[in-house]
């Protein structure tokens, strides 16, 4: 269900890093045992048998395959340093706002006599904290990739194409479409 407003946000988390996660084999494995608990839970999140996950531990096995090993730095970059991540999307909730740079088809309703062609635009935006409070919080609760694009939609309609509310007036609607990149930093 990861969709492209999710991954942006985990790339975020992951620049916030104070420390790089285990970067060997073994050294992955055991930070997983530590999180997980036991060989079966972290073979279950890795899609290998609890044999496997041991051998990687002691050391048996110094590599596997391509797909085993990007599975296993997945789950490692997921659990690496929850209390950092936290603490950043708390501040960026609070105080600091969330920046999104993308490059995608914007698309609006707008009065009649105005153009609602939509048309690609690369923009960035620094949108207020309450935004990305939204936007955390529809990530926590299992908001799908266009729910949460909607949320990005509505803070770029009120401060890009509105200037909070200096322009624009009748602009209704604005949707996020067809996005080439996107970016968000905070």
């Amino acid at each position: 269900m990861a969709g492209e407003i999710d991954d942006a946000i985990e790339r975020a988390d992951r620049e916030a890093f104070t420390r790089q996660p285990p970067k060997t084999l073994k050294g992955q494995i055991g930070y997983l045992l530590k999180q997980l608990g036991s060989a079966k839970a972290v073979a279950q999140a890795i899609g290998v048998t609890a044999d496997s996950v041991n051998r990687y531990r002691r050391g048996a096995r110094k590599h596997a395959r391509k797909d085993v090993a990007a599975k296993i730095d997945d789950a490692v970059r997921q659990r690496w340093q929850p209390q950092v991540r936290r603490r950043r999307q708390k501040q960026a909730a609070t105080s600091g706002g969330i920046t999104v740079e993308t490059r995608a088809r914007f698309g609006y309703t707008a009065p009649i006599g105005t153009t609602d062609d939509g048309r690609f635009r690369r923009l960035t935006v620094h949108l207020p904290p309450a935004y990305a409070q939204r936007l955390f919080d529809a990530r926590t609760t299992g908001a799908s990739d266009q729910q949460m694009r909607q949320i990005i939609a509505e803070g770029l309609k009120e401060i890009y194409f509105q200037d909070g509310g200096s322009r624009a007036a009748g602009l209704s609607d604005v949707t996020l479409n067809d996005i080439d990149y996107l970016d968000l930093d905070y």
